[in-house]
């Protein structure tokens, strides 16, 4: 029988029991799978390929605006109000213009002032008192604000344009030089409307679904045009044929055949006294049903 002291577990001079080989084996285990992994070696990067000319991407929509496309891009659509119908004897008392847009049909700003007049003769038509026209008000400033819209516009459009042009480069009116544009007599407006040769603004804006609300001041014509604009899905073939560059023609007709210059937008007595005349292109008047001629002089007689 083996006594205490044989006890081959048991170390000589101390009383903690050592651990056996099997013991040692499992403990070795225990500690080397506690132990964390050795982290993988970071891969290296490999660098980048220079990009060639053919790689690059051309830049999006959002990092650099939309080319405007050629053709008329803004028009200025004004109207003006007077005290009579002479620009040698009378003056221009008000204005009003828009600045718009005729791709996105919309309107970019708009202005209208009163120019300082003593006397108004035709304030029953304009409903403009010469009193209300020196009231206070910052005319001047509206009138730069007015010179700027025209400087940003590619032409410009009034309806009888043959009337409002010859107020502009008269007193502080600046003169126009661009290119003019006339509702009334330029443009050709779709059959379908149903409209006359020579449409006025309340005819457009009734053909257009546009409501007719307001009594006639310079820029209430402007409104119901920019809104004729804005429901005319032809407008932009439509003004490019009315900038074609015109000359008044005489219709060469008999007095049984007179309701063909008529239907052709024609008037008898104006410009020419005596005859059936239109401005025209030389493209329309060739497309006319009947023979016309040129006339060089607008103050001549047939």
């Amino acid at each position: 029988m083996a006594t205490a002291g044989d006890d081959p577990s048991r170390n000589p001079g101390t009383d903690s029991p050592s651990p056996s080989g099997w013991e040692q084996t499992d403990l070795l285990a225990l500690v080397s799978a506690m132990e964390p992994p050795a982290p993988a070696p970071i891969p290296t990067p490999e660098p980048a390929p220079t990009p060639s000319s053919e790689a690059i991407a051309a830049p999006g929509p959002e990092s650099c605006p939309e080319p405007e496309a050629p053709g008329l891009q803004r028009l200025l659509i004004l109207d003006t109000e007077t005290t009579g119908l002479d620009s040698e004897q009378h003056h221009c008392i008000e204005v009003g213009a828009i600045l718009f847009d005729v791709p996105h049909r919309a309107v970019l700003s708009q202005v209208s002032f009163l120019l300082p007049c003593q006397a108004n003769a035709a304030e029953a038509v304009n409903g403009i008192a010469a009193a209300v026209t020196q009231r206070p008000q910052p005319w001047q400033a509206a009138l730069q604000c007015f010179e700027a819209m025209l400087a940003a516009a590619d032409a410009v459009l009034a309806h009888n344009a043959a009337f409002d042009r010859q107020w502009f480069g008269q007193g502080v009116l600046p003169a126009i030089s661009k290119p003019w544009v006339c509702s009334m007599e330029d443009l050709r407006w779709p059959a379908d409307r149903h409209l006359r040769a020579n449409p006025s603004v309340r005819d457009l804006a009734l053909a257009y679904g546009v409501p007719v609300w307001a009594a006639h001041r310079a820029l209430t014509d402007c409104i119901y045009l920019a809104q004729v604009f804005e429901r005319c899905p032809e407008l932009e073939p439509m003004l490019q044929a009315g900038l074609e560059p015109r000359r008044l023609y005489r219709a060469r007709l008999s007095y049984d055949e007179r309701h063909k210059a008529r239907e052709a937008g024609f008037r008898w007595n104006e410009p020419i006294n005596g005859a059936w005349s239109r401005r025209l292109s030389e493209r329309e008047a060739s497309l006319l049903p009947f023979p016309v001629v040129a006339v060089e002089d607008q103050r001549r007689t047939a």
